[in-house]
């Protein structure tokens, strides 16, 4: 016999602006997979409309907020969910915003599960205002994380039992792998996409190339992504200054079938983040998906993705010279790009795929609202 649907009420961010979070955040509220088992309700909380107003202050941002306060409490009052679902910010601002959303949720005695995106609960938790709100906030719930090895970050709120491991996934399309560079293809493409953050690695990146030029290497690097804390003028500026506006172009934000073509024509990926919130990386599997080798380095769950040495590199945090020794070794046996490239695109889809994605995801919420995975929904 059908039983009823259990309701969720999903707080998360969507794009604007594009970041790791709000993707996965558009991932879930797309799913037929968890729509079709669950009456699902989705209030998009964030409060930023660009990448480069993340963290700042200004009144939108509070009339933002105070209508999102009215619309939670509406909405819980009105649908009663089995279960909250917050996809939580671990510090800063963003966490003293969400904390209210938490709060409400809490005072009314609904069930919450929290998405931790980003880390940095461990960073902060030693402070007495943090240290305070974690324990109100984290109190008698359940946490997902994305990988194990973040465990360390929420450990001293979270018992293990009531944390579970979900890696992300990213929609899967089927791509022809990288082909070796053929003898007449001499010029290695290099491909870095993310936001232009400093702590993202482009800085490091660029003293990594110009090691390259410096001992003649012949390659070109694409650099792909919307103004962070370094602006098209400063990157641009940088380039000049290291005498590589022959090797490098900086392409901006591109989406769509721009973006695709682009991953097509690289040859190897290289994200040298030493972001210290930095959890996964979704640009890393993405780069995976399209038969790419990738160069990254140990922070968060980049350690689950990349397998050195078979789907690619890992390299020390702010070190050109470590990058800039990978990087010669693909432009010096160019035959490791497809072999490697190969590799990683069989992980992906063994692995990282969104439908795996939504069926880790699924069990989860089918486990926190008491239900099993047999169950058929009405």
């Amino acid at each position: 016999m059908d039983i009823m649907k259990k309701k969720i009420l999903f707080l998360l961010h969507t794009p604007p602006p594009v970041h790791g979070s709000s993707l996965v955040g558009s991932y879930i509220q797309k799913s037929t997979i968890i729509g079709e088992a669950f009456q699902t309700t989705y209030i998009n909380i964030g409060t930023s409309l660009s990448v480069a107003d993340i963290g700042k202050k200004n009144i939108s941002k509070v009339t933002t907020f105070l209508k999102l306060l009215y619309s939670l409490i509406k909405t819980l009052n009105t649908i009663k969910p089995d279960l909250v679902y917050i996809a939580i910010t671990s510090k800063g601002i963003g966490f003293y915003k969400d904390f209210f959303f938490v709060l409400i949720s809490k005072l009314l005695g609904y069930k919450i599960v929290f998405h931790f995106h980003n880390k940095g609960v461990s960073l902060n938790q030693n402070k007495i205002i943090y240290n305070f709100l974690y324990r109100l906030a984290f109190s008698n719930t359940n946490a997902i994380i994305l990988s194990q090895r973040l465990y360390y970050d929420i450990k001293k709120y979270f018992n293990k039992k009531a944390v579970y491991v979900c890696p992300n996934g990213i929609p899967e399309e089927k791509i022809e792998t990288t082909s070796p560079l053929s003898s007449t293809k001499k010029q290695t493409h290099f491909l870095y996409l993310s936001n232009l953050y400093k702590s993202k690695g482009v800085h490091i990146l660029l003293k990594a190339l110009k090691l390259l030029k410096n001992q003649s290497k012949d390659f070109r690097c694409s650099i792909v992504g919307g103004e962070g804390d370094i602006s098209t003028q400063e990157l641009n500026s940088l380039i000049k200054e290291m005498d590589l506006e022959k090797e490098v172009v900086y392409l901006g934000k591109r989406y769509g079938e721009e973006k695709t073509q682009i991953f097509k024509s690289a040859d190897v990926f290289v994200f040298p983040t030493y972001y210290e919130y930095e959890t996964f990386g979704l640009v890393n599997i993405e780069a995976m998906m399209y038969g790419l080798p990738v160069i990254s380095t140990r922070e968060g769950a980049i350690e689950d993705i990349v397998v050195v040495g078979e789907t690619g590199f890992l390299v020390k945090r702010k070190d050109h010279n470590d990058l800039a020794k990978k990087m010669k070794l693909f432009i010096n046996t160019p035959e490791q790009i497809g072999k490697m490239g190969e590799k990683a695109q069989e992980r992906f889809f063994q692995k990282f795929t969104l439908t795996t994605f939504e069926n880790n995801l699924l069990n989860i919420f089918l486990e926190l609202t008491n239900q099993k995975p047999d169950e058929k929904y009405s």
